[in-house]
């Protein structure tokens, strides 16, 4: 099969996959808003900062490392090396996600406090710290897949996760309300450790059906493996998390920031749970589609620049890039006519109508960002993505800061239509400029 075959049989598998895990994900979120409020949600909104952050320094730059170097080694014959650094992966991420539990759990009061600004999230900290682990198992094989140009395993894992996460929330839920007890947003939390488990389970059950060794390989094999490995993650690693801490900041600032503009801090809790659990999931649901390109575009672009078949790999580009444009020109027309809609008729506010329709005029650039950025990491310019990362989310971060206190939330709404805005204006001159020194 060929790699333009390989890529869309891939993008369309994580797409289907991504659909329905949206669209499970879509009315979960709507469960969580009529069954605990707006300022519940907002709160369990509160805690993905922190988690996204140990995430990004125990996983997703190792993931990223493990499927760059899959594509490569399988692109050279060398199947067994992938497995090394797999294997490799495996424990380096296994060991800092356990660091990060003991980290979390003894600092839960002071995180919530200090930094998240709200106490009660402090329950939900040591909650979700569990999952890290799982988390960490899954990353790493899915990117071992997505190397190997195999969409299908983690194209099923992310519908058990969500599939698992959903079913323990339902079902807790209604087991206290019969038992009289009154449930808690923390049930939710509850559920994210329950779907990473799940889907690590099931990570683990397919990769040893694959004849993946179970023992470790010999100790000079792993620390060659470990230290190419390093070679390419760290770098990956220190990218994702200084551009995680920032929107991690820009996060936990928007309701301290509204506070300002003249909120309680129920009501900024609140408006920050109708913008992140409501609004921004109905303008990132069609991204399931981008999202899977850019997943199967990275490996893709990095096992083609490895060949020398620039040709294709123009080709390829120009076909992914111009397809999330067009998913997002359509998508931008569909909230403004329907946003308002969307918001009063499924989450019963006005306000995140109101958040759709300003989000809307953000879908083609967002779209179209997450296939430029896939390409230039594909290509190994991660300086270049962290840059550009960073640039737009220091115009998000002023947008918080400057704005918010002037103009409420709708300051931020126009902050984050500009930070889109430069993303993929470097993005684009960053690819144009390498394509013409190739």
């Amino acid at each position: 099969m060929s790699a333009k075959h390989r890529l869309f049989q891939g993008a369309v598998i994580l797409t289907a996959a991504g659909f329905i895990s949206r669209i499970m994900g879509f009315f979960f979120r709507i469960f969580l808003s009529h069954a605990f409020g707006e300022e519940s949600v907002g709160l369990y909104q509160l805690i993905f900062p922190v988690y996204i952050l140990c995430l990004s320094v125990g996983a997703s730059g190792i993931q990223t490392a493990v499927s760059r170097i899959t594509a490569e080694k399988l692109s050279l014959g060398k199947k067994e090396e992938a497995k090394t650094v797999l294997a490799a992966a495996l424990c380096l991420t296994l060991m800092i996600s356990f660091v990060e539990i003991l980290l979390i759990q003894g600092n839960a009061d002071f995180i919530a406090d200090s930094f998240l600004g709200d106490a009660r999230c402090a329950e939900m900290l040591v909650i979700i710290s569990y999952a890290l682990p799982c988390a960490a198992v899954h990353s790493c094989i899915c990117g071992y897949s997505l190397g190997l140009q195999n969409a299908k395993l983690p194209a099923i894992s992310q519908l058990i996760e969500q599939t698992f996460r959903i079913l323990f929330v339902l079902l807790f839920f209604f087991f206290l309300k019969d038992i009289g007890s009154t449930p808690s947003v923390r049930t939710a939390a509850a559920g994210i450790v329950a779907g990473e488990t799940a889907a690590a389970a099931f990570s683990l059950r397919m990769l040893s059906r694959r004849h993946v060794p179970a023992k470790l390989p010999r100790p000079g094999r792993m620390i060659k493996g470990l230290r190419e490995l390093l070679g390419q993650s760290l770098p990956l690693t220190a990218n994702r998390t200084a551009v995680t801490l920032l929107q991690s900041v820009e996060a936990v600032s928007i309701p301290a920031c509204l506070k300002l503009y003249g909120l309680s801090a129920s009501e900024s809790v609140s408006l920050y749970g109708v913008l992140t659990g409501m609004a921004l999931p109905c303008i990132l649901f069609p991204s399931a589609i981008t999202n899977s390109v850019g997943t199967v575009l990275m490996p893709a672009v990095s096992a083609a620049n490895a060949s020398g078949r620039r040709s294709a790999l123009l080709l390829l580009l120009k076909r992914a890039v111009g397809s999330c444009l067009i998913l997002g020109l359509s998508c931008c027309l569909f909230f403004l006519v329907f946003g308002e809609l969307i918001g009063s008729m499924l989450f019963h506010s006005d306000s995140a109508g109101r958040f759709i329709l300003t989000l809307a005029w953000i879908c083609p650039f967002l779209y179209t960002n997450t296939a430029l950025l896939s390409a230039i990491n594909g290509y190994g310019k991660t300086t270049a993505t962290f840059l550009i990362n960073t640039c737009g989310l220091l115009i998000r971060i002023a947008g918080v800061f400057l704005a918010i206190p002037q103009f409420g939330i709708q300051g931020y709404l126009w902050g984050l239509l500009a930070s889109q805005l430069t993303v993929s204006a470097l993005s684009f001159g960053v690819l144009i400029s390498h394509a013409l020194k190739a």
